[in-house]
């Protein structure tokens, strides 16, 4: 009777002969990272609403800001413009950010977001310049102000940027969620400054109000966008984790029983919030390195919430080509 091979090795040695996927290369099993390349927790209904209540109360006040001639509502005005494009941007990030790795992109396109955030921080610094030099041409020359109407606007501006800063404060794990809760929280200043400036000049007659509050409101707004954009900055150019001390990680993995130095250490955001870690590391005994391997990942997990780790082995020597 001839021997017959079981069906599972007679499977496994087809698969060999089987092309390679880029399902099969991007899998995760046993023992590797448990995150994920996709932003599949992204909520786009979320930017979605914002866009749709931002773009229509847009153009409602700034028809409002230019007949009245309110600075600070032609600057809230200006806020809401930038946030519909800056929210849309923002939208098709998070889409171009769920799908999944491929051939081209092995990494997925998480970074698409880090990469809206950026442009829409960029966006925000020069509305912020173009109201800081009205604001001073106007002290020099103020101008009538339709007070009443500033008001009525402004305040149904405050509500709709409430309602949208409450939505997208339910998406906290986003850096470009955050980016674009800076742009509503902006607008939200923008409007209570547009609300105190017609009060004050419908019942004083103090134009210079006007001018006054739409320069304080971009100070307040400049900090908040300066910290998205150095985040954003930091996370495109592969920085080390805010929370993650490099030195301290190169002194815990040197620090493992049988490791002789580390070299070549990298340690960088994959996706945001999802740290990796490449290196070298030398050791005594590659006999000993399963052993090793083992408890450096479970120590870059517990210690430095590092979960993908990509490490190379090497014998005293290796490392100078010998």
């Amino acid at each position: 009777m001839p021997f017959s091979q079981p069906a599972h090795h007679i499977e496994a040695m087809h698969n060999k002969h089987d092309s390679i996927t880029p399902s099969l290369l991007h899998a995760h099993r046993a023992g590797d990272a448990s995150h994920h390349h996709v932003a599949e927790e992204r909520n786009p209904r979320i930017l979605g609403f914002s866009v749709a209540l931002t773009l229509i109360f847009a153009g409602v006040e700034a028809l409002a800001g230019f007949w009245s001639n309110s600075l600070a509502l032609i600057s809230d005005a200006g806020h809401m413009v930038t946030d519909s494009t800056a929210l849309g941007l923002a939208l098709l990030a998070q889409m171009i950010a769920r799908r999944p790795p491929s051939p081209k992109h092995s990494f997925g396109f998480g970074r698409a977001e880090a990469l809206a955030a950026f442009i829409n921080a960029l966006a925000m610094l020069a509305i912020v310049g173009w109201i800081v030099f009205e604001a001073i041409q106007r002290f020099s020359t103020p101008q009538q102000v339709q007070g009443k109407a500033v008001f009525v606007v402004a305040l149904i501006g405050l509500v709709i940027n409430l309602m949208v800063a409450w939505v997208l404060s339910h998406d906290k794990e986003s850096v470009n969620a955050r980016a674009a809760l800076v742009h509503v929280i902006g607008d939200l200043l923008g409007s209570v400054a547009a609300l105190a400036a017609g009060a004050v000049i419908y019942f004083t007659g103090w134009m210079t109000i006007d001018p006054l509050l739409s320069l304080l409101v971009s100070l307040l707004i400049l900090k908040s966008t300066v910290d998205v954009l150095r985040d954003a900055y930091h996370f495109l150019m592969e920085g080390v984790p805010h929370h993650i001390d490099y030195l301290q990680v190169g002194e815990d993995l040197a620090a493992i029983d049988g490791v002789l130095s580390v070299h070549d250490l990298h340690v960088w955001e994959m996706t945001p919030g999802q740290p990796a870690l490449i290196g070298h590391v030398e050791i005594r005994d590659l006999a000993e390195w399963p052993t090793q391997l083992h408890a450096i990942k479970l120590m870059l997990l517990q210690k430095h919430g590092i979960d993908h780790v990509t490490l190379q082995a090497e014998l005293p020597g290796m490392a100078n080509g010998d």
